[in-house]
């Protein structure tokens, strides 16, 4: 009898790992791909909205603060701890609102000219290829009717309406990917602390985090605020094995690395960075082997700063560098946006985003679908001088037009060369396995484009 059981035990075991692929262990988790549509985008537009919108304050670069400290989504945070930046934020509060706790920005946080069709119009004119909400920053506050926030949410306050389903088919119809900003820590939870960490993660964030999942079905999972406990703590491995196996986009989802405080750039799915930082450290050196997302605000904040002034903006040019930069050493931008309370993207970020749009209609082709050229030199500082590939084809991205020669090695010499957007021909010279391109003498008027400019190497691989 017993012999009979541990049989059935084994085959209810065997059962179950064909059935559950992945299992709750790194070792395990890890093996799985990152979906192939989110390396082939390239682009996505992240969007910070919340409560912290209404105050929208944070000290800029003139104050001299470092660029973790000009969030303006981390007003409540600034104005409760201890930091040196806290005496701007206290300072402000007083003078502005006087009494008024944070809670009462809820009522403010109105939405009132929000209007998704336009934003997801704005977002396909713009090139991106997917989007990222804020479903609930650190504030806890939910754009979606959460049961797990009850009056802390965007149908019970505020707007009254679902502000993440509104957007979520807005977007959908406009056929980008949608995914959602989750964070894992909650600065007023209760629960949040150490003695009842447990209890929050197994009550609260598990639930609402599945909750999220199975009502709006992202395809990109973001999750923040993971640096105060480790995976373990937080149940992440076992969160992953259900997404991964049971939930409605298990074959689908696309996941970043922030699982736990040991988990940027080692587990999960995709490595992110941070205005070029992981944690503190400078990745603009760091060759990735993996897919990765170079996340940052247009400005120096993700949530909307109406302390910012032009100088605080990146300029087109500037933006559309940084998009090349990090398509060319494999990665993706995942570029930010903060909306205003009322629901207006500024015109500044509308602008700035319409000339990447206007670029990529014409140059996409050397950024969509590509990937890095293993045999590239070295990107520094200096460089000017950006490969991709597709396939067979070669891209030669330039951010500097002088009219100098270029010359590229180690590549077919058969290839036919020329650039995107002009339509005549490109002269070039071979010497082996080495091609001189000399770029054609263009007048602005007939320049392709303003920022930067690309030659198509077609069958340079082969």
């Amino acid at each position: 009898m017993r012999i009979l059981l541990k049989l059935f035990c084994l085959s209810l075991l065997h059962l179950q790992l064909v059935a559950q692929p992945y299992q709750p262990m790194w070792n395990s988790l890890d093996q799985r791909e990152v979906p192939a549509w989110f390396e082939d985008a390239k682009f996505g537009i992240f969007i910070h909205w919340g409560v912290y919108s209404v105050p929208a304050y944070s000290p800029t670069a003139r104050d001299g603060v470092n660029i973790y400290d000009r969030y303006a989504e981390h007003y409540w945070r600034r104005l409760r701890d201890s930091s040196s930046t806290q005496h701007y934020f206290i300072n402000f509060h007083k003078r502005v609102y006087g009494n008024i706790s944070y809670r009462d920005f809820a009522d403010d946080f109105k939405a009132e000219v929000f209007n998704a069709d336009e934003w997801a119009a704005l977002f396909k004119n713009a090139g991106a290829k997917y989007v990222v909400l804020t479903s609930k920053h650190h504030e806890g506050f939910t754009l979606w009717p959460s049961k797990y926030a009850p009056q802390w949410n965007a149908q019970d306050r505020g707007p009254k309406q679902d502000l993440l389903g509104e957007l979520t088919n807005a977007v959908r119809k406009k056929d980008l990917k949608m995914g959602y900003y989750y964070s894992l820590l909650e600065w007023d939870n209760p629960l949040y602390k150490p003695a009842t960490i447990n209890e929050y993660v197994s009550k609260h964030m598990i639930p609402q985090m599945k909750e999220l999942v199975n009502d709006y079905k992202p395809d990109i999972l973001w999750p923040d605020g993971e640096w105060d406990y480790n995976s373990d703590v937080l149940k992440s491995r076992e969160f992953l094995t259900w997404l991964y196996n049971e939930s409605p986009v298990k074959n689908s989802v696309v996941v970043n690395d922030r699982w736990g405080k040991e988990t940027r750039s080692k587990h999960g799915g995709y490595y992110t960075t941070e205005y070029d930082l992981v944690g503190w450290e400078d990745s603009k050196n760091t060759k990735f082997q993996h897919p990765w997302e170079e996340c940052r605000g247009i400005g120096g904040s993700f949530g909307y700063n109406r302390m910012e002034n032009l100088e605080d903006y990146s300029t087109s040019k500037e933006l559309i560098d940084i998009l090349i930069d990090k398509v060319a050493r494999g990665g993706n931008l995942l570029l930010n946006i903060g909306p205003t309370a009322d629901g207006r993207i500024p015109v500044i970020m509308q602008q700035r985003l319409m000339d990447i749009g206007q670029w990529l209609q014409i140059n996409g082709d050397a950024i969509y679908g590509t990937r890095k050229w293993e045999r590239a030199p070295s990107i520094t500082l200096n460089t000017h001088h950006y490969f991709t590939t597709k396939g067979n084809d070669l891209f030669l991205i330039i951010n500097q037009w002088n009219g100098k020669p270029i010359t590229v090695s180690g590549i077919n010499a058969s290839t036919k060369i020329s650039l995107q957007g002009y339509h005549g021909a490109v002269k070039y010279t071979v010497s082996g396995n080495k091609i001189t391109i000399t770029p054609p003498t263009l007048t602005p008027s007939i320049m392709p484009c303003k920022y930067a400019w690309v030659f198509k190497l077609a069958n340079a691989l082969r």
